[in-house]
């Protein structure tokens, strides 16, 4: 590196000739010095401007609380700058600020008794029991998020895998049916002979919430308040929303005879110690060569075949206790000959001796 930079003299110095070795080593490494912080000072300036253009991915594995919070509520904000603007009240919507209209009023009236047991007196509100958490309960939930999403824009932007809009189109419609069900269960009582027991509560409620059905599910089909769909970045689906992976069936393992990987190695060891690369002066094939050769042959007649006995016999066990039968009408799969005796195995798995092996023929 240094030796390819000229040195600059001027009159008063002196020549190349008349410089010393220390004044040589000196300026070699002042050079390198300056040589090195420059490249670390480049990468460190680098670094700093590529900081800010680093964007967390939402789509992590989370190892803490926080970390998992983050992901679940986390998503990207981003905004199409060329998208025409869109009016509305304030930082809201006139969508958002309808559905708002829907919720209140809708919150209100849930105060007031859902039930009439007509000389029995009115009944209680939707709040006394459980039942308020999906009536209105989640439906406010729904629209803190819109309102929140708005006022807070880095704040919580995603329920899980759904938007806050697709939130807000299963919290309205939950509610809905099941402020319908109040209803047929009173016109229900009314066909058995009793009172109508919803209140005008309930259909007020109803109604409300399918207005907010229509203001979150239908909402992209209309034309004023379906603008609020228009010209949104579109950004990738969170990893729970995306499509499943494939799924194949696992596959199947062959199962193995008992003798065929015995004769397999030794066949390979022997073969390996016959026709090595570089055998040695010594190996040479001699009489015992062909001793191993009658070994590799002999295990061949005991490989796995089918077999199919003249008349039925018994296949027993190692203690002569019969297991199953074979016949002539199927072909039995023996897994091991071992001269006056078969290895056999039955379809479902179990494995037994045929004692008797005369007549029988191989397949």
């Amino acid at each position: 590196m240094t030796d390819e930079k000229p040195t600059p003299q001027t009159a008063g110095e002196s020549t190349p000739d008349e410089y010393d070795a220390p004044a040589i080593a000196e300026s070699a490494g002042a050079e390198a010095r300056a040589d090195d912080e420059t490249p670390v000072s480049h990468a460190a300036a680098s670094t700093e401007s590529d900081e800010p253009a680093a964007t967390p991915t939402p789509d992590v594995s989370t190892v803490t609380f926080a970390e998992a919070f983050e992901a679940m509520t986390d998503g990207p904000d981003g905004v199409d700058e060329a998208a025409p603007a869109q009016y509305g009240v304030g930082p809201f919507s006139i969508r958002e600020v309808s559905l708002g209209a829907v919720w209140l009023v809708a919150f209100v009236v849930s105060f007031f008794p859902i039930y009439s047991y007509g000389n029995g007196g009115w009944g209680t509100s939707v709040w006394t029991g459980i039942d308020w958490l999906l009536t209105i309960g989640v439906p406010t939930v729904a629209v803190f998020l819109i309102g929140l999403r708005r006022l807070s824009p880095q704040g919580i932007r995603r329920v899980g895998s759904l938007g806050i809009d697709q939130f807000a189109s299963v919290a309205f419609s939950v509610s809905s049916i099941i402020w319908l069900g109040i209803l047929w269960s009173s016109f229900v009582s009314v066909g058995g002979g009793s009172v109508f027991l919803a209140t005008w509560v309930v259909w007020v409620e109803f109604i409300l919430m399918l207005a907010g059905v229509v203001l979150t599910v239908f909402a992209p089909l209309l034309p004023t308040i379906g603008e609020d769909f228009q010209h949104r970045t579109e950004v990738p689906a969170h990893r729970y929303a995306s499509p499943a992976r494939p799924v194949v069936a696992r596959p199947v393992m062959e199962r193995t005879s008992y003798a065929a990987p015995t004769a397999t190695s030794q066949a390979d060891t022997y073969a390996d110690a016959s026709t090595g690369a570089d055998p040695a002066p010594v190996a040479e094939p001699t009489s015992e060569t062909t001793v191993l050769d009658e070994t590799v042959l002999t295990p061949a007649a005991s490989q796995a075949f089918w077999a199919l006995v003249p008349v039925e016999r018994d296949v027993v066990d190692e203690h002569g206790t019969p297991l199953f039968r074979i016949g002539p009408t199927a072909w039995a799969l023996v897994i091991e000959d071992r001269g006056d005796r078969f290895v056999v195995r039955h379809e479902d798995g179990r494995i037994g001796y045929l004692t008797d092996v005369s007549g029988v023929t191989r397949g």
